[in-house]
């Protein structure tokens, strides 16, 4: 019989109700070395911004942390482990987890051992059928509650359908689920899967289609499920977009359940941001080249706001695209009640430290 770990109760409530988690970037040396002093005050930042959790290990933090070359996957998240020890109890602490079983289940064994609420199960492993994915979310839901996946097919997602999604809820450790395959389709064929599975109340709805994040967070989804016919929704968001202008992420959110609980002002005023936040994403995330300049344009942002001292990969061919620093900077300039720049400015040299 499958025993499910539990998570910590105050983290466990934060996820259900609903949270920002920014997906951490990860903070290098022109030498391409982990700059522990920037990383460490990245993760301050979050949390001085009220991020209801970090998640660390993920696609943000670029995969290649795993590689043996570099050697980053358990320096990074102990890192973070350390500065969220200094945070509330409610903030949750999220861990990517990748690779074949095997990696993914040590993955989540080292995130446990370091005291990791929960771990982001990233669907990107080459040859793997839908049933062996399966399979491996449940080995690894024995270590440490679940969070689904669901990542765009830009970056090395695969295509998943209904009955995935279902059968994937149906997984007693799964917790919640974030839906980042940038399409709208898509995003409702998991939201159904997850209505079907029996398991909806259990289970968390987290936009990851950073395109669309108010989109997701005003929408109402009427599916059917075993009990009939239910209203669901997205409760909060894990994003690359959240990682930075995390504040005004948070008040966001706090709009978005205003509206959701029948504020119609609110309702308005996040609607009134919505093409707004496509905008600083389109500049950040680089959609009109593929996407090459994503994690760059989120170092950017932080480099043009004092956090980060350059936009530098592990990847030396990741960087930004032309024109893309000068786009930044335009909606940075645009739209600053999105951006964090005043409150950053302000509590930089503390973080920093």
């Amino acid at each position: 019989m499958l025993v499910v770990p539990a998570m910590r109760a105050a983290a466990a409530k934060t996820l259900s109700t609903g949270a920002v988690i920014p997906a951490h970037p990860l903070a290098l040396t022109a030498q391409r070395a982990l700059d522990e002093r920037r990383q460490r005050a990245l993760t301050r930042y979050y949390i001085a911004a009220g991020a209801g959790g970090v998640a660390v290990g993920v696609h943000t933090t670029q995969f290649e942390i795993r590689d043996p070359e570099h050697a980053l996957f358990e320096p990074v998240l102990a890192l973070a482990a350390e500065e969220l020890d200094a945070a509330e109890e409610h903030v949750v602490r999220v861990a990517g987890v990748s690779g074949g079983t095997a990696q993914a289940v040590a993955e989540a064994e080292l995130a446990r051992s370091l005291g990791y609420d929960a771990v982001l199960v990233s669907p990107r492993v080459p040859g793997a059928d839908d049933a062996q994915l399966l399979d491996r979310a449940r080995a690894v839901g024995e270590v440490l509650p679940i969070i689904g996946f669901y990542l765009q097919e830009a970056i090395g997602g695969p295509v998943l359908d209904r009955a995935f999604w279902r059968e994937f809820a149906q997984i007693p450790s799964v917790v919640a689920v974030k839906s980042a395959p940038f399409d709208r389709y898509r995003t409702l064929e998991l939201v159904r899967g997850v209505a079907e599975s029996g398991r909806a109340d259990d289970i968390a709805l987290y936009t990851g289609n950073d395109d669309a994040i108010v989109s997701d967070l005003l929408a109402e989804f009427h599916v059917d499920s075993p009990e009939g016919p239910r209203t669901m929704r997205f409760v909060g968001g894990l994003l690359g977009q959240w990682a930075v202008g995390t504040r005004a992420a948070v008040r966001m959110l706090d709009t978005a359940h205003r509206a959701a609980a029948g504020d119609v002002q609110a309702y308005r005023d996040l609607g009134s941001a919505s093409a707004d936040m496509v905008d600083v994403n389109q500049a950040v995330f680089d959609p009109g080249n593929d996407f090459h300049g994503v994690i760059a344009g989120v170092h950017e942002v932080l480099r043009q706001q004092g956090l980060l001292e350059g936009i530098w990969c592990l990847d030396p061919s990741e960087g930004l695209s032309p024109g893309q620093a000068e786009e930044i900077s335009r909606v940075r300039r645009a739209y600053p009640q999105l951006h964090d720049d005043a409150f950053i400015a302000e509590h930089r040299d503390a973080w920093l430290s």
